[in-house]
């Protein structure tokens, strides 16, 4: 599971210079250094992984143990990164001349590095096997600029977690990954599902903004358009009203979500699920880790696809991402590794370390991903569904979600205002803030 990144008024402005740089930036050079030395006296690559479980940080440790013992004259140095400092670490370490040669971190974080120009264009470097294996909704993630500065290689859709005895007992249909709920149907479902001091859902809405957009998708809803000139402008239409008013009137109008949730991380509703508190948790595919160590031996929990909508069951993604540095003077090597890292059978490794999805189609196809237990099944037969954020590209989107969608969202799902202040602050307060970036 990733862990949320702490923002911050310094990280909102790097962003924002980063984000208000020109195209031309996207053109990263490459410095001649002669790289780094090991006690041997070898030159060494690094590499910075974010892994952070013990299953994922042990699977990419033997990676690079096996990588270095199959290529000696090309060694690389394993280094441990923390998602919640990796922005402001890397960018340091890119202004000190530090950086590592292959960076581990998430696409809706990488088009400050892109635009920046502290990573390299992989767009001639890729390898056609790892081209090919990646679908192209993927590698969108991570193209700036027409550009790919960032390898795609683990997703997490978001799921529902369901106690299986409250939903058999209920009565209603089962979803499936083929046929799941409209958002209708799960509406009425958590309603069905309330009572007795429970309630039907949980939505864990700390950070809102990213569930909400990534969501909408799937009822034809995107909040950010392309003006003719390019430019992007925020629009909040029908399409896009329909899941924040699905979670806001199941808050303060049916009252089958619980309120205090709200200002709740995903972990953090896992003890009041066990407890029965909760029927259904709208989280990462990933807390299914979570899930399986700490509930009650006796607990019965089942994983169901997220809600359709007018779109079918599309949702935004923002894939972990390999990236090399701009400075690395051995890129071929890198991509190398890179490559080596990203085979289907290691991408398996990988992707069951962290309980995500890889991306690449091969490895998809393992078994170990298509079982039923942990609803290993239900996530893998949501990949198709998957598609790049829909923001993470837009400049200006940190500030905009910093200081204009959290606050709204969060007074919007509270009942704290209704849905006309909250498109007046999206839409007119917000392009404001995204035509500064634009100019």
């Amino acid at each position: 599971m990733r862990v949320p990144r702490d923002g911050g008024p310094r990280r909102r402005a790097l962003l924002a210079a980063a984000a208000a740089l020109p195209a031309a930036a996207l053109l990263p050079g490459c410095s001649g250094g002669g790289g780094r030395r090991g006690k041997d006296g070898r030159s060494v690559l690094r590499f910075q992984s974010l892994a952070w479980q013990k299953e994922s940080v042990d699977a990419n440790r033997q990676l690079v143990a096996e990588w270095n013992r199959l290529h000696p004259d090309i060694p690389v140095q394993y280094v441990q990164g923390a998602w919640p400092t990796v922005h402001d670490q890397l960018l340091t370490s890119f202004e000190g001349g530090e950086a590592p040669d292959i960076i581990h971190d998430a696409s809706d974080d990488l088009a400050d590095f892109a635009y920046g120009g502290y990573v390299a264009d992989l767009t001639g470097l890729l390898p056609r096997r790892l081209k090919d294996d990646i679908p192209a909704r993927s590698w969108e993630s991570g193209t700036f600029g027409g550009r790919v500065y960032g390898v795609p290689f683990l997703q997490e859709p978001r799921v529902l977690i369901a106690d299986g005895v409250k939903l058999r007992r209920s009565g209603v249909r089962v979803p499936t990954a083929g046929e799941p709920w409209t958002w209708e149907e799960f509406g009425a479902v958590a309603k069905e599902l309330s009572g007795g001091g429970g309630y039907g859902v949980a939505w864990p809405l700390k950070e809102p903004v990213s569930v909400t957009l990534n969501l909408a998708l799937s009822t034809g809803g995107r909040i950010f358009r392309r003006r003719p000139d390019g430019r992007a402008e925020v629009r909040f239409d029908a399409a896009g009203q329909v899941v924040p008013r699905t979670i806001h009137d199941q808050v303060n109008v049916v009252r089958s979500a619980a309120r205090t949730t709200l200002g709740m991380g995903g972990a953090d509703t896992l003890p009041g699920f066990f407890a029965g508190r909760y029927a259904i948790l709208p989280l990462g595919f990933s807390y299914r880790q979570q899930i399986a160590q700490q509930a009650p031996k006796d607990f019965e929990w089942t994983v169901l696809p997220a809600p359709r909508g007018a779109a079918g069951a599309v949702q935004g993604v923002s894939p972990q991402t390999l990236s090399i540095s701009a400075d690395c003077p051995r890129k071929e090597e890198a991509m190398a590794f890179v490559d080596f890292l990203l085979r289907p059978p290691n991408m398996v490794r990988l992707a069951l370390g962290d309980w995500m999805l890889p991306t690449g189609r091969e490895a998809l196809k393992a078994p170990e991903l298509r079982e039923d237990r942990y609803g290993w099944a239900t996530g893998t037969a949501l990949a198709d569904t998957l598609r790049a954020a829909p923001a993470q590209s837009v400049r200006g989107y940190p500030e905009w979600k910093d200081k204009i969608a959290t606050p709204g969202f969060q007074e919007y799902y509270s009942g704290a205002i209704g849905l006309d202040e909250l498109r007046r602050r999206l839409v007119h307060d917000g392009n404001l803030v995204l035509a500064r970036y634009q100019r």
